[in-house]
């Protein structure tokens, strides 16, 4: 991919080829700023909980602090795992299959991206899983 130089504005516009190497270079761009933030919040929790371990006085707030840092390990968790799915979704835009959906091949759409840069279906393919997944796990 050649290095692609944005606009400060820039916004991807259907009025461009779609996952042109703009509306690529915007994602990419956006993905690794997430990446960044949840990074830096991690850290930020991490000693979070290095300095709260040290500050217990007595077992009520032992137990709270417990409890505190058992929610902040389910959301580092979470954070592990987008990091996960932001890394693939930097690859595909790598290997330029990037907006594209993983079961159609159809176009994943430029709303759809910007609200969840992570998407790998589209709406009707993800509501088609979601369905199946109803369907299935009630029986």
């Amino acid at each position: 991919m050649t290095e692609v130089k944005l606009p400060k504005d820039y916004k991807p516009s259907a009025n461009e080829p779609y996952m042109g190497e703009e509306q690529l270079e915007y994602f990419r761009l956006k993905l690794l700023d997430w990446r960044q933030s949840l990074l830096e919040e991690s850290q930020q929790t991490i000693d979070q909980m290095r300095d709260a371990a040290r500050d217990v006085s007595d077992e009520a707030e032992r137990a709270s602090r417990e409890a505190e840092i058992t929610f902040e390990l389910r959301t580092r968790d979470r954070y592990r795992k987008l990091l996960s799915k932001i890394d693939k979704a930097l690859k595909r835009i790598e290997e330029e299959t990037y907006g594209y959906c993983d079961e159609t091949g159809e176009p994943i759409g430029l709303e759809r991206l910007e609200a969840r840069p992570i998407a790998t279906f589209s709406v009707e393919a993800q509501e088609r899983r979601e369905q199946l997944e109803r369907q299935y796990g009630e029986r």
